[in-house]
């Protein structure tokens, strides 16, 4: 199946206020077209127990599928990849759970 997917990005910690990513220098952390940070500020306030709750995605399709259509696929692969993994670990933990060592 050809690949009608041309370019993709995501974030989700455009401030860098979850340390994801350190610099040496600081003002080198690139600002994002979303970034809320006023112009003076490299980066956003450290937030220690903070948690990334919101991604943010560029998808650019070649045309012949829409990028709703390959997120939503891809998604779809994903979580047939993950139940099968779940029923092939839940499988070797029930063996482990029946065997008897010598």
């Amino acid at each position: 199946v050809p690949c009608s997917l041309r370019t993709t990005s995501f974030t989700w910690n455009f401030a860098n206020a979850l340390r994801h990513t350190t610099y040496p220098c600081p003002s080198d952390w690139p600002k994002s077209d979303y970034s809320e940070l006023e112009e003076d500020q490299t980066e956003a306030p450290f937030e220690v127990f903070g948690r990334p709750e919101k991604f943010w995605f560029n998808l650019e399709s070649i045309g012949s599928l829409r990028p709703e259509n390959i997120v939503l696929t891809g998604l779809q692969v994903l979580k047939k990849k993950l139940t099968d993994l779940q029923t092939h670990f839940n499988s070797e933990v029930a063996k482990e759970a029946l065997y008897i060592a010598p």
